[in-house]
C-alpha cells in the first residue's frame, strides 16, 4: 500500500519551477487572500497561491502570470489563508471510527494532517491490526501519518494483552511507507531503568531517522525524568501543569499540550508561553483522545486552536503550534505545515483568526470541504472477519462472577479504591471502609464496583475491584471493550446482575459500549472492529455516543465526558491506581497491590 499516487516534491519540482516562473499554467489559483505565514508570524494581505500537482508552486501578491485557460480560480475574498491543521498526537481508535470515517469527520474542521499511534488495535490484533490501520490511513485524501506502537503491553508484567509488540516488529514497520516514527513510549520506568526491549525499539526508530514519541506520566522531574529523556523520546503529552511543559522544553523535548474529549491540559500549560514568555517553537497542540461526539459536535484541531486563543495565546502563535511546529517536529516541514512553495497545498480559508470559522478546506490542491460539509471521497479498507470477531469470552457471565469475598468473620473491610479525577487522565489511590453482607464486600455510597473481564483468549478471568467518582445511583452498569490500553472489557456498576447483563450484551454484539438500568439497555454504541471502532459514518456513531452520555447522566453521573474516564480505568501507565487482568495496579510503584487491606 502506498500513499495513493500523490507525487513527491522531487517528482514534480520541474513542473513547480515552470509554474512559478509563468512558463506553465497552474492547476488552481487561490486569489485575493490574507497569507498567514507561520514561518515569520505575519499576515500579508492581497496575496495569491498558485497550485500545481497538489503542491504550492507560488505565493505572492499577484499570481496572474501562473494563469492559463484551464486554471481554476478559488476566490478567497479577503479571507485568511491558513495552513491545514496538524494533530501532533492522537489515536484514531479513540474516535470510535475507522481511518476513513475519521478523515470524513475531521476534514470539515480543517484537519489535513494527523499523527496517529494505533496502539489500541495493536493490543487486540498485533502487527496485523497496525498494518490495516496504516493501509486505510494511506487511502485517504488527507495526510494520516502512522507512528508504530511501542508498548503492547504498556507495562509488561502488569497486564496481559491480545498481542505483544517486539523490537523486531518496530524495525519491520519502520520500512512501511506511512510510518513516521515510534508511538508514545509509555513504559517510562522501563526506559529510565534501561530496559533492553524498550531501548531496542527506540534505537530501531532512531536508526531509521524517525521520531520517537514520548509518554512520561509521572510528576517526578528528577533523575528518573532525566534518564527518560536521555533514552531518546522526543516529545511528551502527559504534562498537566506549567512546570511540566517548562521541564520538557528545557530538556529539548516538544511539549505537546492536549485538549481531548476529557483531557483539559492546555490552560494549565500554555502559561509557559503566554505568561512565562518561553519560545513557543517547542510547544505543540494535539487532541490525544477525542471521541466521535466531540468531533461531530464541537470540532477537532480547530477546537484546540480556539481554546488556546481563549486561554490568552496569540492567534498566530496558536496556529504555529498546530501547523509548522508539528511538521518540524516530525521532520516534515518541507512537506506540510506552511503555505510555501513545494509544500502540499493544504489550505483553510477563514474570515476570522480568533473565532476561527473553517469555511473552505483544500487538501493537496483539491477542495475537500465547504461550509462544514465534507466533499471528498474517503475510501474504506475491507476489514476481514478476524478483525471483527475479537470478543473472546469463555461463556456468558452471571451475577456471581462479580462477588468479592470478605475475610472470614469480617463485618467491614478497608478497600483500595480507584478515584476518578474529572477532566484529567490520572486517578487517585483512595481507601474506603466498606460493609460486608453474607460474606461479600458491598459497594456503597459513592463507591461502585468495577470489573475487568478478559476478552482476548477466553481465559474466564474476571478481576473485581472498586471505583469512586462517577456518582451512579440505582441498579445500573456500564460495560466497554474500549479499555486502554489492553482493551479487555471494563464493567462499572452498582449491581452485579446489571453488570452481567452489560458484559454479555457486548459479547453478543462483538464489542462496543453499553449501559443497563433495571434490566433495560439504555444505550449501545456497537464497535465491531476490534471491539474499538465502527465503520459507520461519524454522525451515526456520534448520535449513539450522545445517547450513551445521556444514559450515564440519567444514571446519576455528572462528570464531564465520563465515558473517557471509564475507558482509561485499565491504563496501567498513568498514576495512581488502575485495574488489569492481573489485579489492582499501583502505578506509582508499578506493582500489584491487594484489593483489601489486611485485617488488624
Amino acid at each position: 500500500m502506498t500513499d495513493k499516487t500523490f507525487p513527491s516534491w522531487p517528482d514534480v519540482a520541474a513542473q513547480l519551477v515552470e509554474v512559478a516562473a509563468g512558463r506553465r499554467a497552474a492547476d488552481t489559483i487561490i486569489t485575493g487572500g490574507i497569507w498567514v505565514n507561520v514561518h515569520t508570524r505575519e499576515c500579508l494581505p492581497d496575496h495569491d497561491i498558485a497550485i500545481s500537482a497538489g503542491r504550492i508552486a507560488f505565493v505572492g501578491p499577484d499570481a496572474s502570470h501562473c494563469r492559463g485557460d484551464d486554471t481554476r480560480t478559488i476566490e478567497a475574498q479577503g479571507r485568511y489563508m491558513v495552513p491545514g491543521l496538524c494533530d501532533g498526537h492522537m489515536h484514531i481508535e479513540s474516535t470510535m471510527l475507522t481511518p476513513a470515517e475519521f478523515a470524513r469527520a475531521v476534514i470539515p474542521h480543517g484537519t489535513t494532517s494527523a499523527f496517529t499511534d494505533p496502539h489500541e488495535i495493536a493490543n487486540v490484533l498485533g502487527l496485523n491490526g497496525v498494518r490495516m490501520m496504516h493501509d486505510e490511513a494511506l487511502m485517504q485524501p488527507i495526510n494520516i501519518f502512522t507512528q508504530m506502537p511501542s508498548c503492547a503491553p504498556s507495562a509488561p508484567g502488569l497486564e496481559t494483552t491480545g498481542f505483544r509488540i517486539t523490537a523486531e516488529d518496530v524495525a519491520e514497520a519502520m520500512a512501511w511507507p506511512g510510518i513516521v516514527g515510534l508511538g508514545e513510549m509509555m513504559n517510562f520506568p522501563g526506559v529510565s531503568n534501561g530496559d533492553p526491549q524498550m531501548l531496542a525499539e527506540i534505537a530501531a526508530t532512531q536508526r531509521a531517522n524517525k521520531t520517537v514519541g514520548g509518554h512520561y506520566a509521572s510528576p517526578d522531574l528528577g533523575p528518573a525524568f532525566a534518564a527518560y529523556v536521555a533514552g531518546g523520546p522526543a516529545d511528551d503529552h502527559e504534562g498537566t501543569c506549567e512546570a511540566d511543559a517548562v521541564a520538557r522544553m528545557r530538556q529539548g523535548m516538544r511539549s505537546m499540550i492536549r485538549l481531548g474529549s476529557a483531557w483539559y491540559d492546555v490552560k494549565t500549560q500554555i502559561t509557559a508561553i503566554t505568561e512565562k514568555g518561553l519560545d513557543p517553537r517547542n510547544m505543540i497542540l494535539c487532541t490525544d483522545d477525542s471521541h466521535s461526539g466531540t468531533i461531530t459536535n464541537e470540532g477537532h484541531m480547530n477546537r484546540v486552536v480556539r481554546h488556546a486563543i481563549d486561554c490568552g495565546c496569540d492567534p498566530l502563535v496558536a496556529l504555529q503550534m498546530a501547523t509548522i511546529n508539528t511538521a518540524t517536529h516530525f521532520g516534515l516541514e518541507r512537506e506540510i505545515g506552511s503555505l510555501t512553495p513545494g509544500r502540499r497545498a493544504d489550505v483553510i480559508l477563514t474570515s476570522d483568526l480568533k473565532t476561527f470559522p473553517v469555511e473552505t478546506v483544500i487538501a493537496r490542491g483539491e477542495v475537500v470541504a465547504e461550509d462544514g460539509k465534507c466533499l471528498a471521497d474517503c475510501p474504506h479498507f475491507d476489514w476481514p472477519d478476524m478483525a471483527r470477531q475479537t470478543v473472546n469470552m469463555a461463556r456468558d457471565l452471571s451475577a456471581e462472577d462479580f462477588d468479592i469475598p470478605a475475610p472470614e468473620g469480617a463485618n467491614a473491610v478497608t478497600a483500595n479504591v480507584i478515584g476518578v479525577v474529572e477532566n484529567q487522565a490520572p486517578t487517585r489511590a483512595l481507601k474506603f471502609e466498606l460493609p460486608v453482607t453474607e460474606g461479600r464486600v458491598q459497594a456503597t455510597g459513592e463507591v461502585c464496583q468495577i470489573a475487568l473481564v478478559e476478552r482476548h483468549r477466553a481465559t474466564d478471568t474476571v478481576t473485581n475491584a472498586f471505583v469512586s467518582g462517577f456518582g451512579y445511583e440505582g441498579r445500573m452498569a456500564m460495560a466497554s471493550t474500549v479499555a486502554h490500553d489492553s482493551h479487555h472489557m471494563i464493567v462499572v456498576g452498582t449491581d452485579a446482575e446489571q453488570m452481567a447483563l452489560a458484559a454479555n450484551r457486548l459479547r453478543e454484539v462483538g464489542g462496543g459500549i453499553t449501559i443497563f438500568r433495571e434490566g433495560e439497555e439504555l444505550a449501545l454504541v456497537a464497535l465491531p472492529i476490534a471491539g474499538l471502532m465502527s465503520d459507520r459514518p461519524a454522525a451515526e456513531v456520534a448520535a449513539d455516543a450522545d445517547r450513551l452520555v445521556q444514559a450515564m447522566v440519567d444514571c446519576g453521573c455528572k462528570l464531564n465526558n465520563a465515558y473517557m474516564q471509564h475507558s482509561l480505568l485499565a491504563l496501567v501507565v498513568i498514576p495512581e491506581l488502575r485495574i488489569s487482568d492481573l489485579g489492582l495496579v499501583d502505578v506509582q510503584k508499578f506493582e500489584i497491590i491487594p484489593l483489601l487491606e489486611p485485617q488488624t
